[in-house]
């Protein structure tokens, strides 16, 4: 018989339960990026809806002056002549901040319903249904420029609107993944999962980008096209739960135990002794799961009303804030999240202003940031599961991400090279905890021990957490903070977030 070839004895190597996983892991990924796709234009497209014209005039002043004539283009009231109504005017920052307020304000109230709805739902056909509708409204903001349209309020309600069903996303895909997934692993595994939130920033910058300057219009068509097309392959190859296709609900290790079961046998009871005497951190005791053997004080039992029948009724949203550490994380995150918004929605036009870069080099700078995101959720993953200490791990890398944060602006001015250092490096530091807040800490109190096992608690739990988070990261818009001249007097108060941030995360470890 012949050798099988290699890419054959690959395919064949893993189990289908394991190929069953890869998918929905793969999945997943592309799914939640294109929802972070269609939310990065509008951090690029602010340098062009309201242009910086103070050296474009100049400069055509003195070309006209050499040639004698004044230039045909250039207007008396050059307000409309550098960008487009009504973001044209000196209240441009106002204006600017309150479109990016109205969909965090709208995100955040619609996340608090979003988990209720979505444990009601099947998942497939609600995260379809959020999918296309995002996709749409994503691209309604971008046909304002080819249908010339300058009304204030219709930008504002397609980014309410467009807020509210962006909701339908975050807590759908974690449930999901959390039905895929068990405890083994899951920082590491929802760490490098939790890096699609940068990869979508940085296609989202990068596809924005390219069309900027030339046609920011298609900024955000094309990104709402994918977004909606992403909804169609959501609709026709997602599983919802392992049981559909008969995969079993834990991840289980394949090894040569399998020729001699009497070993593997063995080796599990030796196992299961040695973590039955074993005294259980603290903190891991907050975060028990389900399958765990530990005991659970009766203060922290979560009683479910229920029907007669087997079924298990899904959590209530008081109930699910009775879980130990939901409202300690949640407060933690809100924190955090706003600082990464600050970033997400500010960077762009930050960069723009102080080391002078046109619109299209200061978004693809920008997604240094993520970069490094990537890099921080991937580390605090890693050390969170050696260390079975989730909150630990995030008070210590937001406690270095202040001084770091502290210093960006000094720092990020003394040229090109130190801008990007301290980009990567705060990416890292500020992406990290909040990845492992929304991904694995959320997982771990949606399958809480003190649930009794039931599976309809997990996108209340991610929905309240990130919620709450959204909170944070509309605060970080304040038009009050935007009109005092933009981000560069807007750092400071992220700085002083920033500290609260530490000391909130520090507490719940």
């Amino acid at each position: 018989m012949a050798r099988l070839p290699a890419g054959i004895r690959f395919i064949i190597s893993f189990s289908r339960d394991q190929w069953y996983r890869a998918f929905i892991f793969i999945l997943t990924f592309l799914l939640y990026a294109s929802f972070h796709l269609s939310r990065k234009p509008i951090s690029i497209v602010k340098g062009e809806l309201h242009k910086y014209c103070t050296a474009w005039d100049e400069a055509n002043v003195r070309f006209s002056s050499k040639a004698g004539s004044v230039a045909p283009d250039q207007l008396a009231d050059n307000e409309t002549d550098c960008g487009w109504a009504p973001f044209d005017k000196s209240n441009y920052q106002q204006l600017l901040g309150a479109l990016d307020y109205s969909f965090l304000c709208a995100y955040a109230v619609g996340m608090y319903l979003s988990g209720i709805i979505g444990e009601r739902l099947p998942i497939r056909y609600y995260l379809t249904f959020g999918m296309l509708a995002s996709g749409a409204f994503t691209a309604l903001f971008g046909l304002g420029y080819f249908y010339n349209i300058h009304s204030f309020g219709f930008y504002v309600v397609t980014q309410v609107i467009n807020g509210l069903v962006q909701t339908t996303g975050w807590p759908s895909v974690v449930t999901c993944l959390g039905n895929w997934f068990g405890k083994g692993r899951r920082g590491l595994i929802m760490g490098v999962w939790n890096s699609h939130t940068s990869v979508g920033n940085i296609l989202g910058s990068l596809i924005a980008g390219y069309w900027v300057s030339t046609c920011w219009g298609l900024s955000f068509v094309v990104p709402g096209a994918i977004v909606a097309a992403m909804g169609i392959v959501c609709f026709l190859f997602l599983i919802e739960h392992p049981k559909d296709v008969r995969c079993s609900s834990t991840l289980v290790t394949h090894s040569k135990a399998y020729e001699n079961g009497t070993n593997r046998l063995r080796l599990q009871k030796q196992i299961l002794k040695s973590e039955k005497n074993r005294p259980l951190d603290p903190e891991m005791q907050c975060l028990l799961l389900s399958d765990g053997k530990g005991s659970v004080h009766a203060n922290h039992m979560v009683i479910l009303p229920g029907d007669s029948g087997s079924a298990t009724a899904a959590i209530s949203f008081t109930g699910a804030l009775k879980i130990p550490g939901v409202i300690e994380f949640s407060l933690c995150l809100l924190f955090a999240k706003l600082v990464s918004y600050t970033f997400l929605f500010w960077l762009p036009l930050y960069i723009t202003n102080v080391d002078h870069l046109d619109a299209k080099k200061a978004g693809e700078l920008s997604t240094l940031f993520d970069v490094g995101g990537i890099f921080g959720g991937i580390l605090a993953g890693v050390i969170s599961d050696r260390l079975e200490k989730r909150a630990t791990t995030c008070g210590l890398m937001l406690l270095l991400a202040a001084p770091t944060l502290y210093i960006f602006s000094t720092i990020s001015k003394m040229g090109l090279e130190a801008t990007v250092a301290m980009l990567l490096l705060s990416g890292a530091l500020v992406s990290g905890p909040y990845a492992l807040i929304t991904t694995a800490v959320s997982a771990d109190l949606g399958t809480h021990k003190s649930l009794k096992g039931n599976a309809h608690a997990l996108s209340t739990v991610t929905a309240i957490i990130d919620g709450t988070g959204s909170v944070g990261a509309q605060g970080s818009n304040s038009i009050d903070n935007i009109k005092r001249a933009g981000f560069s007097r807007y750092e400071p108060r992220s700085r002083g977030h920033q500290c609260t941030e530490t000391v909130v995360c520090a507490w719940v470890a």
